[in-house]
């Protein structure tokens, strides 16, 4: 923050002598005597600033940057615009609190509302929310939005990223619904046994696009799979993935989450992120947290307001649909900024080139015996066999400062290639594997 307000003893006297009080104690009187702490705490004594700097410094550089990132698996390096960190640097947006009071509150407004807009655009939804906490929250509200009396057994792809997993299996503890996985075949969902696993007890059915080994799945078909037994499609979506891929509108999906990290945020050492949620007008009013909307003043000019959704319905304990009442407003913009800044091709463009570049690691690991473990379509993510075992290859890369891919087990390992990465530095992390 660059605005730093200090205050001289004259300073703090006019201000008590406005409110009428003696002291600062004073505005604590309702506070029972026996609960002040009338001594200082045993605490050591403060650093100066230099000292602090000195002492942060020293645990920043205890973490490891690596020139080559070559994993992925939920988070993504992507190149992000320097406009992106310029934006949302400013002081005006470096706030949480919720803009109630729309007269005053236009800009923020108007920043969720164009947020919201680009998320239907990439997502083909009518209408997004102002986000929620992180990707696995949003599908777990999801599953939440289909539930009801008749039907709460949510049938979700067990290739779906794992963290989305335990998230909305805790939901449904919580909540003391069903939740049933559906196995995988060949390194995608299982359409029969899809078939198998849904009925009339399903309220909804989870298909992650691309899904955790990085391919991508039949989700049309999966889809029509969910809509036949009367239950509700919901797509977790690479918002990257998205640009170049079918819509998930187009796939018949009723609700779209994803992880929002790939639209402008830096890996950041595990967040903090934002969950996009995304779905049609039929389910609008089940959809949680903060929608701005857009309508006009008294006097015809164009405004924006909290709409649909009053906060007090989320805090019904029992009787409410969600209780989020927050969302990330900070890295909501930042997705947007980053959007704006790309636009629609830059977008593409960065899809493409991950892509691109995917494919010709896997083709060159496979020249030197690292096999694919699953034929089919795949994005910028896929899995491969490890000839000399997966620690022995990753602990190679690490010497040579390169993140290898995930180990998914002691003989896979699932990578990852996004436009970071030159055409040189895959063949260099090529040749280290090619030595081991």
């Amino acid at each position: 923050m660059a605005t730093y307000l200090s205050l001289s003893e004259e300073d703090r006297r006019r201000m008590l002598d406005t409110i009428g009080i003696a002291s600062e104690r004073d505005l604590y009187r309702d506070v029972p005597e026996d609960l002040y702490l009338n001594e200082a705490p045993n605490l050591p004594s403060g650093k100066s600033e230099m000292e602090v700097l000195k002492q942060m410094k020293g645990f920043a550089a205890k973490n490891r940057v690596f020139s080559t990132v070559l994993r992925g698996a939920g988070a993504y390096r992507h190149y992000i615009p320097q406009i992106v960190s310029e934006v949302i640097g400013k002081e005006t947006f470096l706030t949480a609190y919720t803009p109630y009071q729309a007269e005053i509150s236009q800009g923020i407004l108007q920043s969720i509302f164009e947020y919201q807009t680009m998320i239907c655009e990439l997502t083909g939804m009518t209408v997004a929310n102002a986000s929620v906490y992180d990707g696995a929250t949003a599908a777990a509200e999801a599953a939440a939005m289909c539930r009801d009396r008749k039907r709460s057994k949510v049938l979700v792809s067990e290739l779906a990223h794992p963290d989305v997993l335990a998230v909305m299996k805790t939901y449904a503890w919580a909540a003391g619904c069903e939740l049933v996985l559906v196995p995988a075949k060949d390194g995608k969902t299982d359409a029969e046994a899809l078939k198998e696993l849904v009925d009339e007890k399903t309220a909804g059915v989870l298909v992650q696009q691309p899904n955790f080994y990085g391919m991508i799945e039949d989700a049309e078909v999966l889809g029509e799979i969910a809509h036949e037994a009367g239950a509700k499609y919901i797509m977790s979506v690479n918002p990257i993935a998205a640009a170049v891929l079918k819509t998930p509108a187009d796939c018949g999906a009723d609700i779209v989450v994803g992880e929002g990290q790939p639209l402008g945020m830096p890996l950041s050492w595990g967040g903090p992120y934002l969950g996009f949620m995304a779905t049609g007008k039929d389910l609008m009013r089940k959809l949680p947290g903060r929608i701005v909307g857009e309508t006009v003043d008294s006097e015809g000019r164009r405004a924006f307001v909290l709409t649909l959704q009053a906060r007090e319905q989320h805090i019904k304990r029992e009787k409410a649909g969600s209780n989020i009442c927050s969302n990330e407003a900070l890295c909501a913009m930042a997705a947007a900024v980053y959007c704006a800044a790309m636009g629609p091709q830059g977008i593409q463009n960065a899809a493409n080139s991950s892509a691109a570049k995917a494919h010709y690691l896997a083709e060159k690991l496979e020249e030197i015996g690292y096999k694919k473990a699953y034929t089919g379509e795949f994005f910028h993510e896929f899995v491969t066999e490890a000839p000399k075992g997966a620690k022995a290859a990753l602990e190679a890369l690490k010497k040579a400062d390169i993140l290898g891919g995930l180990a998914l087990d002691e003989n896979h390992i699932l990578w990852c290639a996004t436009e970071m990465v030159s055409k040189e530095e895959l063949d260099g992390a090529v040749a280290v594997l090619k030595e081991v």
